[in-house]
């Protein structure tokens, strides 16, 4: 286990555990418990008692941050996890439960109403008292934890649920992965300031809708649209109006956001574009034809690719292809001169 210094005004950081080998199991849910009340602690979210055969092979490893008065927990669970009774403990808070593969139930008030979370599905509810619940074998899922005052109202009684790639969903989870990389060096103000984007994003996800005035989500939606352009680059429907409809927001809330990092989204592309053509260039054998890789990457034509990389990079694709060749002919043939099948055989 793993773990960072507590902030200022309370306590915050990351932990992670791994008790998926034989011999740790026995530890694992004793090593859990203890840093995440370590570095969480009660007062965000109290964890269950767990029953005897989940004590007993606690096969769990994850990633755990606290952000002010929230938590995110990415977990992988190789083994069956259940709680020993119905826990009945008193609590307030809003729990987001992100399945990727497996199954998450979870009991309703008073042990009824039991919901299963399966993979490829979210569920937002307000908690008002530990339920119980249980995880299938090989679950992979992320939970959150936040705090009631904005979201409670928006939920009442409701329990919200939806698909894990729904638009809303996708920036989430996009922003808890930022911050798990960046939290524990953010100072108490950054902290804090995560914390409400968390809960503006969830507000988001129980709405159903992005709210394209609040400049704190600018950062996760724009890294969203970074990710899903990554995946797109080779397909020649990508542009703005395609990124902005699969993330539910509008082209200029698209454009305004990116303008708040300081960036453009046709630009990201373009060069996104230009860098995975260069990586073709660089190949040393069975290399597409300058044309081939201008096609490929979605540019106009031959002549548009040259000038757009030649701008980007200082020389043509063929000059720089010439010289990667150039490169790697003499990087083969200093390897082979220091061979030792090239050395002279000394006569005794």
């Amino acid at each position: 286990m793993r773990g960072t210094g507590a902030g200022a005004g309370g306590r915050r950081g990351v932990f992670a555990v791994d008790s998926t080998a034989q011999d740790a199991a026995l530890r694992g849910l004793d090593a859990f418990r203890r840093g995440w009340e370590t570095q969480v602690g009660d007062d965000v979210f109290q964890l269950p008692d767990f029953s005897a055969d989940t004590v007993g092979d606690f096969r769990v490893k994850g990633n755990v941050a606290k952000v002010h008065g929230a938590a995110i927990a990415d977990l992988h669970a190789a083994s069956v996890t259940r709680t020993a009774d119905v826990p009945g403990g008193d609590q307030d808070l809003v729990a987001v439960y992100v399945v990727r593969r497996g199954a998450w139930t979870l009991g309703g008030p008073s042990g009824c109403g039991d919901r299963t979370v399966p993979a490829g599905q979210f569920l937002v509810r307000h908690v008002g008292r530990l339920t119980a619940f249980e995880t299938s074998a090989n679950l992979t899922a992320k939970f959150l934890v936040l705090p009631p005052g904005e979201l409670k109202p928006l939920l009442g009684n409701r329990v919200v649920t939806g698909p894990t790639d729904s638009a809303e969903m996708r920036l989430l989870t996009t922003l808890t992965d930022m911050i798990h990389t960046t939290v524990a060096d953010l100072a108490p103000a950054g902290v804090a300031a995560a914390q409400n984007t968390l809960v503006e994003l969830a507000k988001a996800v129980v709405k159903g809708r992005f709210d394209d005035v609040e400049p704190r989500l600018a950062p996760a939606l724009v890294q969203a649209a970074k990710d899903l352009a990554d995946r797109l680059l080779a397909d020649s429907e990508l542009s703005p109006a395609l990124l902005a409809r699969e993330l539910n927001v509008s082209v200029r809330t698209l454009h305004r956001a990116f303008a708040a990092v300081g960036e453009q989204v046709t630009a990201y592309i373009r060069h996104r574009r230009l860098h995975e053509a260069r990586l073709a260039l660089d190949e040393p054998s069975g290399r597409l034809s300058v044309t081939e890789i201008a096609a490929h990457w979605q540019f106009a034509d031959g002549s548009h690719f040259t000038r757009a990389f030649k701008k980007r990079y200082g020389r043509t694709p063929t000059e720089y292809a010439r010289a990667a060749s150039a490169a790697t002919a003499a990087v083969e043939a200093t390897a082979a001169s220091r061979s030792p099948d090239r050395w002279p055989i000394e006569n005794g």
